[in-house]
């Protein structure tokens, strides 16, 4: 998607400062760059179709933005480095909890085959799907309800993401993570230590976690 001059320099901008956050925490994370293949999709979404009207001269900023309803557009550096841990392959089905404002799923879309994304704010799913359909991003599946039951209809996921700070993983998630699967949440409660953690569910569907970086997350709901 090719952007229009006006945001171009800006969308760099924001790109190269992902890149020296990124490298800023790879002691944490263990991830030094970003992928060729990450940075690509960062490259073609443009964020500033995914913030409030009025903020579009913000949207290139490496910082989160609200977007009503009490929530938030996350950190282009956290998305990066979510994406980024979820491992995504070409065949992947992804389950995303938490749609928002749809940049996150529209991230991925570029490289997964289909995504399922679940919102439980009505006004937030309604105008993510028509973003979406906007931009023709049709592997992108919307469902409004809530997060904690998944998407049991087109389960199991090769790929889960939570994009709300949960105090523990909802159970219904794991059961919908395939074997060999990994998601990506943040754990933690509301003012207290949130911490991005990777969940690993092997082939005997043995649980394994790894607390990665602190974070600061709106609440699951």
């Amino acid at each position: 998607m090719v952007l229009v001059a006006h945001y171009q320099e800006m969308h760099q901008k924001m790109l190269r400062e992902i890149e020296e956050e990124i490298d800023a925490t790879a002691i944490s994370t263990g991830i030094r760059h970003l992928s060729p293949k990450v940075l690509k999709a960062l490259s073609q979404v443009p964020r500033h179709l995914f913030v409030l009207p009025g903020d579009e001269h913000s949207a290139y900023l490496n910082t989160p933005l609200p977007i009503g309803e009490g929530q938030t557009i996350s950190q282009p550096f956290i998305v990066a480095l979510m994406t980024e841990l979820l491992d995504v392959q070409p065949k992947d089905k992804i389950l995303e909890v938490g749609t928002g404002s749809g940049y996150q799923a529209a991230i991925l879309a570029h490289l997964a085959k289909e995504i399922y994304t679940v919102e439980v704010v009505s006004s937030l799913a309604r105008s993510a799907q028509i973003k979406f359909d906007d931009l023709q991003y049709n592997n992108i599946y919307v469902l409004k309800g809530d997060g904690a039951q998944g998407w049991v209809e087109h389960a199991p996921y090769n790929k889960i993401i939570v994009t709300a700070a949960a105090e523990s993983i909802p159970f219904k998630l794991l059961e919908q993570l395939k074997n060999d699967g990994t998601m990506v949440i943040p754990l933690g409660k509301e003012r207290d230590k949130q911490f991005l953690t990777v969940v690993h569910k092997d082939a005997k569907d043995n649980i394994k976690y790894k607390s990665v970086l602190a974070v600061m997350f709106v609440p699951f709901t």
